[in-house]
């Protein structure tokens, strides 16, 4: 069987709403920032800023061996493990 679409709406305030009103095709246009969107979720919280409880401690026991550093290439934020020096180093592009 085959599926079925859905309609699903939303709310805006009225500068967004001007901005989307110049977009040629909405739907796909929202289609298109939401997949992106999900691509680009953090792989720990899901996307909500905060860790579980659990997850807390998982992040803790990670942590020891681990650091968070910023990329002085790039200017991105990043995880490096404290035993690897070439994690440190920003990732050449082949």
């Amino acid at each position: 069987m085959p599926k079925k679409n859905v309609v699903m709406t939303f709310k805006v305030d009225g500068p967004l709403l001007s901005a989307l009103n110049s977009v040629p095709n909405r739907s796909e246009f929202i289609r298109s920032a939401i997949l992106s969107a999900l691509d680009n979720i953090c792989p720990l919280c899901g996307g909500t800023g905060i860790f579980t409880p659990d997850q807390r401690k998982h992040w803790e026991s990670f942590n020891k061996n681990h650091a968070i550093r910023h990329c002085g290439d790039c200017d991105a934020i990043h995880i490096v493990c404290k035993n690897d020096k070439k994690t440190n180093r920003h990732p050449k592009v082949e």
